[in-house]
């Protein structure tokens, strides 16, 4: 009989995890494999830059779509089939981006990469709670947090790999994604847990019950966009070459995989309020102190700690979600997160470029760290709530 709370007698659901780390791991190669490359490809194509940025805000439809209907989704369909659906939707419109040239086309198929994406990290993370027991819940979730930083990192890879010309990397990544989906139904068939569906009204009832995991999420997302766009044109304008500033991101990526189990493990053992407020404050120290470097070993190890220290503060935000939210508030919690990261990326790009074109280069950097630090002292006074939560559960 399949649960749709803790597992029982507290053992993992080892299917289920594999199932959500597997699935977040593709979606994470898919996403990072498409930012840049579908950009190059409509470049090369001499695509103007406003109609490559509306491609890009096609995705970002998709996904918010995804948040509005998700009710109606998980209503209508059990959460784990959808898990698949999702990853073969995600298949077939990389398939479409590599075998179909006519532009409105692109738009559909990034369109429902965005919406496909969205479901999978929304039902793979509250699944992840469900399945996972509380003495390991750090831990599993500092995996999960490893697969989709490994995902980013390995995504733009293909770029070198199969060019931009044919849309062979476009094919190679949808046969993937195609195989991770096959892997996931089989895996499915020894599954002891499934998502719940999502209340009506959850959503607004989650924002409301926990406002700062919320805005835990947001500035996320803030400083991830902002450390990922802005960042890169900074190292430039204060003379570094293009080249360190490419190396920067993938500094940013791939340590950042390796520590997440790391983050789980203190989170299991110490204060969790107390891991996301060491965090917090970690990374706005070290934006802040980017300016005063110059050299560029010192920047890419703080660049390092930053990748490390913002992408913990997902992993604590999402653990805490499973220690104090049960059955369909934990789909309304992802959901949630999914829009806040969506929206804290917003303001770190266009915020950013903003800063970037009217105030100072210096102040891309001490302005994510101003807003990391506003986060940690908030945090610091809102402890209680980090720590104490009432438990909400679907009814």
């Amino acid at each position: 009989m399949l649960e749709t709370g803790t597992p029982q007698h507290d053992k993992p659901d080892w299917a289920a995890i594999v199932i959500v780390i597997l699935s977040v791991t593709a979606f994470a190669v898919a996403q990072g494999l498409t930012f840049p490359l579908i950009s190059l490809t409509l470049e090369a194509r001499e695509i103007g830059g406003s109609l490559i940025g509306l491609n890009a805000a096609a995705y970002a439809a998709g996904a918010v779509l995804c948040v509005l209907t998700i009710h109606r989704l998980t209503t209508r369909f059990r959460g784990n089939h959808l898990v698949v659906a999702a990853l073969f939707g995600s298949a077939l419109s990389l398939l479409a981006f590599a075998t179909i040239t006519w532009l409105p086309v692109w738009f559909v198929a990034r369109l429902t990469v965005g919406f496909c994406a969205s479901l999978i990290s929304i039902l793979s993370g509250a699944w992840l709670n469900i399945a996972t027991p509380d003495c390991l819940r750090g831990r599993i979730s500092g995996l999960y947090g490893a697969g989709m930083c490994a995902g980013f990192a390995a995504g733009p890879l293909a770029i070198p790999i199969f060019g931009t010309a044919n849309g062979s990397g476009f094919a190679w990544a949808s046969g993937y994604v195609a195989l991770i989906g096959l892997a996931c139904a089989v895996f499915n068939a020894n599954t002891r847990t499934v998502p719940e569906a999502a209340p009506s009204g959850g959503l607004t009832a989650f924002i409301i019950a926990a406002p700062i995991l919320v805005l835990m999420e947001l500035v996320f997302g803030f400083a991830d966009i902002a450390a990922i766009s802005g960042m890169a044109v900074y190292f430039v304008r204060v003379g570094h070459s293009e080249a360190f500033a490419a190396y920067a991101i993938t500094v940013l990526s791939l340590p950042t995989a390796f520590a997440q189990p790391v983050v789980g493990w203190l989170l299991d053992k110490f204060s969790r309020a107390g891991v996301t407020i060491g965090c917090g404050l970690s990374g706005a120290l070290a934006f802040l102190i980017i300016p005063f470097l110059q050299s560029q070993t010192a920047l890419l190890l703080i660049f390092a700690l930053i990748g490390i220290a913002t992408f913990a503060l997902n992993t604590c935000a999402l653990t805490i979600l499973g220690e104090r939210f049960k059955g369909g508030m934990l789909i309304a919690g992802t959901a949630s997160f999914s829009l806040s990261y969506s929206v804290g990326s917003a303001m770190g790009s266009t915020g950013t470029g903003f800063l970037l074109d009217r105030i100072s280069t210096s102040a891309v950097p001490a302005s994510v760290g101003l807003g990391l630090l506003a986060f940690t002292i908030l945090a610091v006074f809102r402890r209680r709530d980090l720590e104490s939560f009432v438990k909400v559960t679907n009814q």
